[in-house]
């Protein structure tokens, strides 16, 4: 720590690491060089060079450097003695110097009772070096004072002063001190509470999460169920088709029946192709990336996102079908249109929009494929959008969501080059944009035919 005067320098605690021992180190030595760089301010009080002022300056370094060199090789027992010696030699050497340099009359005077503030400062954790240097100051300016005036009430005062300085230093160090320690167990207790915070948080996140997971599971169990009878169905709607209108009935029944076979092997087909997409959502992660066409991409995330959307808005989809490809793995660009498909119901719901809207539109931009999902929803709050990607921040319910759907949407999109962004729309709601690279497939390289009569064996 830097002394508050020039003329004045300390040792602070000694570091325990030992680059933090080694700059301690080179510190000391700095102050020891400028209580010898000084030097000149002494001869101009005195007016002319004296050896005894210098040879004293002299004395005060090397003490520092040798407290310090015996300090930095002390257990801790001893480092606080050392400290305490090292606080009275301090006083002794600026006191010498004082004498040196006029006693009572030299400017350096007023700075002993600054030396036991000084110690407190340096020190606030241990009372005992500005003690030590205060019982010093006192006894050495009251000497000081009864020899070069005589008077015993002026020289009191004097040692007053210094006792008066060592209190105030103790006390205001002590204090200090105290509110240092309740300033750092207030940070811990801090620490601690948005450590455990963050762990329940973590921890409700990964109860959701296994809780999905299993639901996906079962999801995958019920759906390989779902497959066999779902077949027998199909099979046997066929044929009771094929006897039922077999048989000589009216032209209107006949009518009638086959409108109900057809909306019964639609309904079945329905089934089928919900099937399917889930099957396949869950099987996504054996998938390569590869050509595909977002047009087809789109039409398998709406259909699951239709029946979200089913009773919350009304779903339009304009993807144009000759949008140049991208290289994606089909199933996760699906998985990540899917989400924001019904993170946008998700918002008309929680508003309770009349006539809400998801619209997906594509298009090209330069070099570039963009998919935007929009809604004529209330759009994203100015404070949400900036942390609209973090992990786990989400503004739903405990039972909506664990705040990890945009940021894998995010991570998925820059996967496969792109990227994806959140913005609000100008008339009102939110936009959420995905940009592409366009797939461009390697050139074969022309190869020149050989020469005749190269590249033939000798057998021909």
């Amino acid at each position: 720590m830097q002394p508050p005067t020039p003329s004045f320098s300390a040792l602070p605690a000694v570091p325990s690491r030992p680059a933090e021992r080694q700059a301690w180190l080179k510190t000391t030595l700095v102050f020891a060089g400028t209580i010898l760089g000084l030097y000149p301010l002494d001869v101009l009080i005195l007016g002319e060079v004296r050896l005894p002022s210098l040879m004293m300056r002299g004395v005060w370094a090397a003490q520092l450097v040798l407290v310090a060199w015996l300090r930095s090789r002390a257990n801790e027992r001893w480092d606080g003695v050392l400290s305490v010696l090292n606080s009275v030699l301090v006083s002794l050497c600026f006191l010498g110097v004082v004498t040196l340099t006029g006693a009572a009359e030299s400017p350096y005077a007023n700075l002993v009772p600054s030396m036991p503030l000084l110690m407190a400062l340096i020190q606030p954790k241990d009372t005992r070096p500005a003690i030590a240097s205060g019982v010093t100051s006192a006894l050495g300016v009251l000497v000081m004072m009864l020899v070069t005036h005589g008077h015993v009430l002026h020289a009191l005062a004097w040692a007053g002063m210094v006792g008066a300085s060592t209190f105030f230093g103790v006390y205001g160090s002590g204090q200090f001190a105290k509110a240092q320690t309740a300033e750092n167990e207030a940070r811990l207790e801090r620490a601690r509470r948005e450590a455990l915070e963050k762990l329940a948080v973590a921890e409700r996140h990964r109860m959701q999460s296994e809780k999905l997971a299993t639901v996906g599971r079962l999801a995958a169990s019920v759906m390989h169920e779902i497959n066999n009878p779902l077949a027998f169905v199909r099979s046997n709607l066929d044929f009771l088709r094929s006897e039922v209108l077999a048989q000589q009935l009216p032209e209107e029944a006949r009518a009638e029946l086959q409108e109900v076979f057809d909306e019964t092997r639609s309904g079945v087909e329905r089934i089928r192709q919900i099937v399917q997409d889930l099957k396949g959502f869950s099987r996504m992660d054996v998938e390569e990336p590869s050509e595909c066409a977002l047009a087809d991409v789109v039409s398998d995330a709406a259909r699951l996102a239709a029946m979200r959307l089913k009773h919350v808005a009304r779903l339009k989809v304009e993807v144009p079908a000759g949008l140049p490809e991208v290289f994606a793995t089909r199933r996760r660009l699906a998985q990540v249109l899917l989400n924001l498909m019904v993170n946008a119901g998700d918002a008309l719901e929680e508003a309770k929009v009349q006539g809400g809207e998801v619209r997906v539109t594509g298009g090209v931009e330069g070099e570039r494929v963009v998919l935007r999902v929009e809604d004529n929803g209330p759009g994203i709050p100015p404070e949400v959008l900036p942390r609209l990607f973090e992990p786990f921040f989400t503004t739903k319910g405990p039972d909506k969501g664990t705040g990890l759907g945009l940021t894998i949407s995010r991570e998925l999109v820059e996967r496969f080059g792109g990227t994806l962004r959140a913005e609000n729309r100008a008339e009102g709601g939110a936009r959420i944009l995905i940009a592409l690279p366009m797939h461009t497939p390697p050139t074969p390289t022309p190869t020149s035919p050989l020469p005749l009569g190269e590249g033939q064996g000798e057998g021909t």
